[in-house]
């Protein structure tokens, strides 16, 4: 076969999957409900099973729970399905409407989520009884005028099924038994909130992509929930000094430079996930999972403190899931500048292998610079996105190898014979060669690709496809 017709060949494959993937993601975009959903606010007091209840209304194991109280902190969002009716399902922290520290910001979660909610889901533990938070939160329902189900949890038997009754006592309706944890009764349960929703509206949308979705990462205490905050001008997600505050990813629709985009806080990437316990090991698993939803992620850097190798481990994990770049140095009005200066040489040496990353240098405390990081996502999500025709990518390879060739590898040197673009975000390129091309000389390719097209805070992967030798059989 020669050159030509392996183009013409490899060319008309992609044509016809590419108009395969569009018809696909179209008759997807038809059948998808894009409008707004009607949600369900998930309340009650400290570790009465809220976080498993969820679970098992959304038929996953998204929620971070563990048994103890106030792994749950900010309101958390999923969606949620049940007899063909999709809906929102809002987690919050325990609600104590007396607490203080801490504990009152949790709770000032909570009753923001009950403003915002369509039906609220109030939980209590028939183990424990009515106690004196229970009446206070039921208090406030009271006087919020929204539907509430009384779902009273950790009815795993008959027996405790009487116990339920006790609740009738809060007077915000029928206690409704269920197991969140066994998942008795939780069907009933779904059943009533169904009939409380109301009807979800029938708007519809075009078959454009919805909102891009950028993860804030980075490890404990850099500033990803003051940056939420700021972007969205409200405190959406809980902030303190304390490192680790937020363990669930936290989604938020937020307005900027003319577009809605959805930013998701993570919890901290600490060290090692081996070295994590309980709550704070399935809150790293969630961010993982966060990340891979996304398709930018925000790498934010305390940019008053030397970089250090859990930076580097943070970046070298986005670029392994193959989503676009964006290294924002947070506080940056903490630095002066001296260490202005010597964090430029720290920049440059140790972010050697990722030149390509995309850099902002801003303040979520004041929203110094935060302007910045709309242009910086938008480029970088055009990089991810940017396709270069075969024609010119061949053109392009071809006196490149002929100003610098592959090195000679056990005394044969290799040929390369064709490359394409595989695919999109990220882009991926396929060389046909004659043999193995070492490392040093595709990360050039790679580098050289960049100069030419592009490609700023998107990763590029380069593989190879070796072609094998053969050999016609002689006559005997």
């Amino acid at each position: 076969m020669t050159g030509e017709r392996f183009d013409e060949g490899i060319d008309e494959g992609w044509v016809e999957f590419g108009e395969f993937a569009e018809d696909m993601a179209e008759l997807a975009a038809e059948e998808a409900d894009s409008g707004p959903l009607p949600v369900v606010a998930v309340v009650g007091r400290p570790n009465v099973g809220k976080s498993t209840l969820v679970n098992r209304i959304i038929g996953r194991r998204e929620a971070v729970v563990e048994d103890v109280p106030g792994v749950t902190r900010d309101r958390v969002t999923y969606e949620a399905t049940w007899r063909g009716r999709r809906f929102t399902v809002v987690d919050t922290g325990g609600w104590d409407p007396e607490a203080t520290g801490m504990a009152q910001r949790i709770a000032e979660q909570a009753q923001v989520a009950v403003e915002l909610a369509d039906v609220i889901l109030f939980v209590t533990d028939v183990t424990v009884g009515v106690t004196d938070a229970d009446e206070a939160v039921a208090r406030v329902l009271r006087r919020a005028g929204k539907p509430v189900v009384l779902a009273a949890n950790k009815v795993d038997d008959q027996r405790a099924e009487l116990e339920a009754g006790a609740l009738w006592s809060l007077g915000i309706g029928t206690p409704h038994p269920v197991s969140a944890l066994h998942g008795r009764s939780s069907g009933d349960l779904l059943d009533l909130i169904l009939d409380a929703l109301p009807e979800a509206p029938a708007q519809r949308f075009g078959p454009e992509r919805g909102p891009r979705r950028i993860a804030l990462v980075g490890k404990p205490n850099v500033g990803k929930s003051s940056l939420l905050n700021k972007l969205a001008g409200e405190e959406r997600a809980l902030v303190d000094p304390m490192a680790g505050t937020t363990r669930d990813p936290v989604d938020e629709l937020v307005e900027l430079g003319g577009k809605t985009w959805r930013f998701i806080d993570t919890a901290g990437i600490r060290r090692r996930d081996r070295e994590l316990q309980g709550a704070d090991f399935y809150a790293s698993l969630r961010t993982r999972a966060a990340l891979e939803r996304s398709e930018v992620a925000v790498v934010l850097i305390d940019a008053s403190e030397p970089l250090t190798e859990q930076d580097l481990r943070i970046i070298s994990l986005v670029v392994e899931t193959g989503r676009c770049v964006v290294v924002a140095f947070n506080k940056w009005d903490l630095v002066d500048e001296d260490r202005r200066y010597y964090l430029e040489k720290e920049i440059d040496r140790q972010l050697v292998r990722i030149p390509w990353a995309l850099r902002v240098n801003i303040s979520a405390k004041t929203g110094r610079h935060v302007d910045r990081l709309v242009p910086a996502i938008e480029r970088a999500l055009d990089s991810w996105a940017t396709r270069v025709p075969t024609s010119r990518l061949n053109a392009f390879l071809t006196e490149l190898i002929q100003a610098t060739p592959p090195p000679v590898r056990g005394g044969k040197q290799p040929k390369i014979l064709f490359a394409t673009q595989a695919s999109v975000e990220p882009p991926k390129f396929v060389l046909f060669t004659s043999g193995f091309l070492e490392d040093t000389y595709r990360r050039f390719i790679e580098r050289r690709l960049r100069e030419e097209f592009g490609f700023a805070g998107s990763p590029v992967e380069i593989s190879m496809k070796i072609r094998e030798k053969r050999f016609a059989k002689k006559r005997g």
